[in-house]
């Protein structure tokens, strides 16, 4: 439980704010509200179908058996992951059961389940239609999430197969990335004027959105094992650090080529270490999250501030917060150097089966290979699935909002808008409040509202 609400303050209200503060002024009501709705419609479809779906009892070997979570008898029995029966390939059946009821465990998911879907938001903030949005979520969720989440997680081929995705590396970020970037081809672009001006609108917020992350990230990881045990301990540490590596080098380069270090540039390389060592945050040594932080600080940097510029085809998909880069990039890294870097005495603290990576001989270099495999299954899953998602949403609700509303902002989606212009809430006018602005010229009016910095206003 303690776990679940770390992981679901990343959500609520860590992105909500992150979202709200990383965009453009006129886009923060609707960028929060996207997060907000996400994780609200996700907690009801995953009671309702989601969570049997990608834990319950098999159907295909990549899906489960959708079915309520919400009966009594269901919820109060000792959880057991993964719920269904059918054998590995090793002829045992490979489940966990923590001690305590399925109602935590049905929560602890629902909190992973929802920070996927709203990181995929981050690729069509800023154009897409608030009504399209509303329908995309469960639709995913349903066909792109459960099937990820099983295949992995619950039972499915991948599981027993023996691919390594400690904390959803794959499920979760290599999902949300590549699904992100689908999702905003189909959507098509923000205004000419937004992709080339995209300030945000309050820093300092965002580095409190980007810190409720980062410490929400210990429930992430460090609930994994479903027990605060000696590997949730190691994947804590690992995090933390991988996390601060990461962030230092994504700096020093940024220093490096542009003169200056960038508070968003920051976020973004702690961001990417978050992301690169969930796949394997409890199986690798604490020297090997050091290395996976450095590379984690330097290759998704590079995909973003240079590959990125000379591909045409990523230059023509608006994502919207580079979430290709920070999550699919990150998270194929993470899964793939999990695949190098797995110490065996770790993994046979939590793994059914025996496990290591491809540097500590063995059967390594064939982990390796499973790693890249389930990667492609992800990849191939999610831009097939959000595909056809979009394609049927289209057929009912146009997927990109007008121009007249994308000029405008939250005013034209909301009827509401992030900062009030006047003391009272109401936008400032000068004939309502009794300012005679004849007497100032067009070019010489100071604003008479602004006292030093600006944006400090003074109600008088």
């Amino acid at each position: 439980m303690t776990a679940s609400t770390l992981v679901g303050i990343q959500s609520m209200p860590g992105l909500v704010i992150l979202y709200a503060s990383i965009v453009k002024k006129k886009w923060a009501v609707n960028s929060a509200f996207m997060a907000l709705y996400a994780f609200a419609a996700v907690l009801i479809c995953w009671v309702l179908v989601c969570y049997r779906m990608a834990f319950g009892d098999r159907l295909l070997p990549f899906w489960g058996k959708g079915a309520p979570a919400l009966g009594q008898t269901f919820l109060i029995v000792q959880a057991r992951v993964p719920e269904s029966k059918h054998r590995s390939p090793t002829g045992r059946y490979e489940t966990t059961e923590p001690f305590y009821p399925m109602a935590s465990l049905v929560y602890f998911q629902f909190t992973f389940a929802a920070i996927t879907m709203i990181l995929l938001a981050g690729s069509v903030l800023g154009r897409m239609n608030i009504k399209a949005w509303m329908a995309f979520v469960p639709l995913w969720l349903i066909f792109s999430y459960t099937v990820g989440a099983f295949s992995l997680w619950g039972g499915g081929f991948l599981y027993h197969w023996g691919v390594i995705d400690y904390s959803g590396g794959y499920v979760i970020h290599l999902s949300s990335g590549i699904a992100g970037l689908t999702a905003a081809y189909w959507v098509g672009p923000r205004l000419k004027s937004d992709r080339e001006r995209f300030p945000p609108n309050n820093v300092l917020l965002m580095l409190a959105g980007a810190g409720l992350l980062w410490m929400g990230w210990s429930g992430f990881n460090g609930g994994a094992p479903y027990a605060a045990n000696i590997d949730s301990s190691i994947a804590i540490l690992n995090t933390n650090i991988c996390a601060a590596t990461s962030l230092l080098v994504w700096t020093s380069l940024d220093v490096i080529f542009f003169g200056k270090p960038s508070v968003i540039g920051a976020v973004q390389g702690m961001m990417t270490g978050l992301v690169c060592i969930t796949p394997g945050a409890g199986l690798v040594q604490s020297w090997a999250a050091i290395v996976m932080g450095i590379l984690s600080g330097s290759i998704p940097w590079v995909s973003m501030m240079i590959l990125h510029k000379k591909s045409s085809m990523l230059q023509k998909v608006d994502d919207t917060l580079g979430v290709f880069h920070t999550h699919a990039v990150a998270g194929l890294l993470g899964g793939l150097l999990t695949g190098l870097l797995a110490e065996p005495a770790l993994c046979r603290l939590i793994l059914p089966i025996e496990t290591r990576g491809a540097f500590y001989g063995g059967n390594g270099g064939v982990q390796f290979m499973k790693q890249l495999v389930a990667a492609l299954f992800v990849i191939v899953w999610n831009v097939v699935s959000t595909t056809i998602i979009l394609l049927a949403i289209r057929l009912f609700i146009p997927l990109r909002m007008p121009d007249e509303q994308l000029v405008i902002g939250d005013d034209a989606v909301h009827g509401e808008e992030a900062y009030a212009l006047w003391g009272d809430g109401e936008k400032y006018d000068p004939t309502r409040h009794g300012w005679n602005m004849s007497l100032y010229s067009e070019q010489t009016a100071p604003p008479p509202f602004v006292n030093g910095a600006r944006g400090v206003t003074i109600n008088l």
